[in-house]
């Protein structure tokens, strides 16, 4: 085959089309910032189109230049593939190209590819390339579907039309990928993709394009549709009735706006970047136009419209995959099942019996899910009643939610042995759950914009009520025993669920959420027939359930006054057995990494204490000194012979009757057991994983020192553990100085790492006192400062001055604010440390040097101590030295 003379190419021109390049991003983003903030329907198509056909006029004169170095008799096609072969061209998106050859010797191309793809690179352009064969290219995508769905998607730029044709009329052949496979094979990518994205488009960060909800979610509807229609035209699913003209809109209105944010993701980043991260969250929110309004940030605006638009691609992407379910996996004769005069089951999903069964009687929409629940055979309901549905959900009006029969249809869905939260996470998916209760309806989607809350208002609320019936179920027992038996003997568990639903129900409004709740609550327990008791119940558990949580987390919950005090808020058993079963449900879902076996153990602690003020009776007087005896015999029966009993005894006379009810009977042995063997070897430290527990504890037992609390919070953070709890005690010129702490990834270190551990603390605390350099943020945190805020207050008794720092967490934040006590001459009795994302919420129980609490003299001093604090967390001021 005669081939043209291969002539090097010197191009002087590659300046040229790098500025026409760099011309066309310029317009791009002069277009994106102008037009931006208007938020018009058709922005996102604007842009794909200037760089689409910028890229493709490039390419083609590109082509030309090169085109030489191809054979004669070789017929070439140079062909978009991929998202850019569909025309979605985001400014940083891959450019895929396909060399279409008739001929399988790809020698006789080998040069153009080159030459070709070399300049691509020198003026700019990374390309994603094959070269391949008509014959090569049926061969690869017979058993590779991702190459089959690119070259469903090619457009050709330039060469050979009639080589593309013969491919495309090849490729539609049903022999290569019948309707029915495609079909299962996308199905099962959506869902191993939807896996990685733990199956939630609600993330902090969500994907725009791969996340669920996103428009990988909507190209999997084009492809699917094209393979079957034959045509991705969306709007051709309206005309045989797979979707409606409302429907149709509001998924083309969805792509629309995720194009716009995602071409706004990749001009941010300067760089290909699909993941909405909280750096251009921000930024985005306001180049939308979103602004910050009285309890309303600008941000969380932005994102409710984001997760509200997820949620909607969501549905309609089930509506239209059940579709073609239908279709393509419809056995020849219908198996049908009449399940109520309303409802009958065709080939195993739900469907109304005729178009107008919610118009005849709107009551047959609860009836629906109460029918789902009593036939847990059902895989689902057939996209036509999803549809019928929520065409339908202006019927839930005042009427509706006053109607005596809906009211008991929707107690009857609570109520129901199973499938309760199935239901409710059904309802919440199609709309009806916010139109019945409209005050859930008006926090789905709802974002708070910090590292704690990963989940928006309705996803959580619906997250607590499933961990509430999981602690009544007998097969998830094993999760949390104890808290296991006390849910399943709860009385009325619908009351439970429904402070659940209601318990955030006020979030974003501004003001207490807790309180506006409560009434919420309230109103909707009595419209729905509850008994004056029973109503009065679950605004009680709305208004007061943070208060469980924040004892166990912000106060010394050794001070029998602390426990009697939060006894007399609970007043009885069957709400304190009901706060705690939501209490641990709420942590448990805020986020997957909040709870830990520590914070379990407090909740436990509290509960256990308060249960016995409970059976004493509220009344009753607190002796301390007999509560202090009990504990030591009772660690007397865990001791054993680990040490000689004088040893012992004088170890425990040294210390007071606050130490022994600031410890459990495990750990007071543990503690007199170490220091009695140790005793002539000071000083003494010891460490152990917590029984039961992934939490870490350290014995520090050392001749008294003002640094030594600073040095050890210095050498555990070093360790790269957090100090969830730190309790020290004085006595006759020592100091035993307890921490617990977590490891970075909440499992229990194995034995070699408890004595590494142990060994650097011993290393440090021989080392001297020296302070611990301020260590940077991680990159989420400083999207979201928190300026440091410090309060004072004293204990009920007077005897103990209370620090309050709520503050941005960052690593080494308690060595930090030791080293500011330190400074200040100001003793630590007890620190509790508590996180909830970005914030930290840290309590200290303090004295002065003398041991005393800080009078009313010392606001001077305690106010320097505040400045100092900030100073060292904010850089506000110079840090004294």
């Amino acid at each position: 085959m005669a081939t043209k003379a291969v002539v090097p190419i010197l191009d002087p021109d590659i300046t040229r089309f790098r500025e026409r390049l760099r011309a066309g991003d310029a317009r791009l983003r002069a277009t994106h910032d102008a037009e931006l903030p208007r938020r018009r329907r058709g922005l996102g198509i604007q842009a794909l189109q200037l760089r689409t056909t910028l890229i493709d006029e490039v390419l083609r004169e590109a082509y030309v230049r090169h085109e030489s170095l191809l054979p004669n008799t070789l017929s070439v096609a140079l062909v978009a593939v991929g998202g850019y072969g569909r025309g979605e061209l985001h400014p940083a998106s891959d450019i895929d190209l396909l060399l279409l050859q008739d001929s399988p010797r790809y020698a006789n191309t080998q040069a153009f590819a080159e030459h070709f793809l070399r300049f691509l690179w020198d003026i700019g352009l990374t390309v994603g390339h094959s070269v391949r064969s008509h014959r090569d290219c049926l061969r690869v995508a017979r058993s590779d579907i991702t190459v089959m769905t690119n070259l469903m998607e090619a457009r050709l730029l330039t060469g050979d039309e009639a080589l593309l044709a013969r491919l495309a009329h090849d490729l539609a052949s049903p022999s290569l990928w019948s309707s029915a496979r495609f079909f299962e094979a996308k199905l099962a990518e959506q869902r191993a993709r939807h896996t990685r994205y733990d199956d939630t488009g609600y993330n902090l960060e969500p994907n725009v394009k791969e996340g669920p909800g996103g428009l990988r979610d909507i190209h999997t509807i084009a492809w699917i549709t094209q393979r079957h229609f034959g045509s991705a035209d969306l709007h051709g699913l309206v005309k045989v009735g797979f979707l409606d003209e409302r429907e149709y809109r509001t998924l083309i209105d969805a792509r629309n706006f995720l194009w716009q944010i995602r071409n706004g993701l990749h001009l941010l980043a300067r760089r290909r970047e699909d993941r909405l991260l909280f750096d251009h969250q921000r930024t985005l929110a306001l180049q939308m136009g979103y602004m910050d309004r009285p309890g309303r940030l600008a941000v969380e605006q932005f994102m409710k419209r984001y997760y509200r638009t997820v949620k909607q691609v969501q549905l309609l992407n089930e509506i239209l995959l059940q579709h073609f379910a239908e279709t393509l996996r419809a056995p020849r004769r219908p198996v049908i099942k009449t399940l109520s005069p309303r409802f009958r089951a065709r080939n195993g999903f739900l469907e109304a019996v005729d178009a107008h069964v919610f118009a005849e009687d709107p009551r047959a929409i609860l009836d629906l899910f109460r029918i789902l629940q009593e036939h847990p055979t059902l895989q689902g309901v057939r996209a036509a009643t999803i549809r019928l549905l929520r065409a339908h959900l202006f019927l839930i009006d005042g009427a509706f939610r006053h109607d005596p029969a809906t009211q008991s249809a929707f107690l009857a869905i609570l109520r129901a042995p199973a499938g309760v939260t199935k239901a409710l996470r059904r309802m919440n998916a199609y709309g009806v759950l916010g139109a019945y209760i409209p005050a859930f309806g008006k926090v789905v989607g709802q974002m708070q914009h910090d590292l704690f809350h990963v989940y928006t208002v309705d996803e959580h609320s619906l997250f607590v009520l499933r961990n509430v019936r999981r602690l009544m179920q007998p097969a998830y027992h094993a999760e949390l025993p104890a808290v296991s038996e006390i849910g399943r003997a709860l009385a009325k568990p619908e009351r439970l669920y429904l402070a659940a639903l209601f318990h955030d129900i006020a979030k974003g409004r501004g003001g207490d959420h807790s309180r506006l709740g409560e009434s919420e609550a309230r109103g909707f327990c009595q419209r729905l027939g509850l008994s004056e008791y029973d109503s009065e119940f679950v605004a009680w558990l709305v208004r007061h359930h943070l208060v469980m949580s924040w004892t166990a987390q912000h106060t010394d919950i050794s001070d029998p006054e602390i426990i009697a005090d939060f006894a007399r808020q609970v007043g009885d058993r069957e709400h304190l057995d009901n706060l705690y079963v939501l209490t641990v449900a709420d942590i448990r879902g805020t986020s997957p990494s909040v709870w830990n076996d520590w914070k379990g153990q407090l909740l436990a602690g509290l509960y256990h204490d308060a249960t016995r003020v409970l059976r004493r009776g509220l009344g009753e007087a607190i002796a301390i000194d007999a509560r202090a005896a009990d504990a030591r015999r009772e660690a007397l029966e865990h001791i054993g012979d680990c040490a000689p009993r004088e040893a012992i005894e004088q170890h425990w006379a040294r210390m007071d009757a606050d130490y022994f009810l600031r410890h459990d009977a495990g750990a007071l042995a543990w503690h007199a057991c170490a220091i009695a063997r140790h005793r002539t070897t000071l000083p003494v430290i010891e460490a152990r994983v917590r029984p039961n527990h992934a939490a870490v504890e350290f014995l520090v037992f050392s001749p008294l020192s003002d640094e030594l609390f600073a040095t050890v919070t210095g050498s555990l953070e070093h360790l790269n553990l957090s100090i969830v709890d730190a309790r020290i005690h004085m006595a006759s010129g020592y100091a035993l100085d307890c921490f617990v702490a977590l490891t970075g990834d909440g499992k229990p270190p194995n034995a070699r790492e408890l004595s590494h551990m142990t060994k650097q603390v011993r290393t440090d605390l021989a080392a001297g006192f020296r302070e611990t350099p301020v260590r940077p943020l991680p990159r989420a945190l400083k999207n979201f400062p928190i300026a440091t805020e410090v309060h004072f207050s004293s204990t009920a008794n007077g005897q103990l001055t209370v620090m309050e720092v709520i503050a941005q967490d960052r690593p080494g934040l308690l060595h930090q604010l030791a080293l500011a006590l330190l400074a200040g001459h100001t003793r630590i009795v007890t620190a509790k440390v508590a996180t909830f994302g970005e914030r930290a919420e840290d309590v200290f129980f303090l004295t002065d040097e003398c041991g005393k609490p800080f009078g009313q003299g010392a606001s001077q001093r305690l106010t320097e101590l505040a400045d100092a604090i900030r100073a060292r967390l904010d850089g506000t001021a110079p840090i004294p030295r």
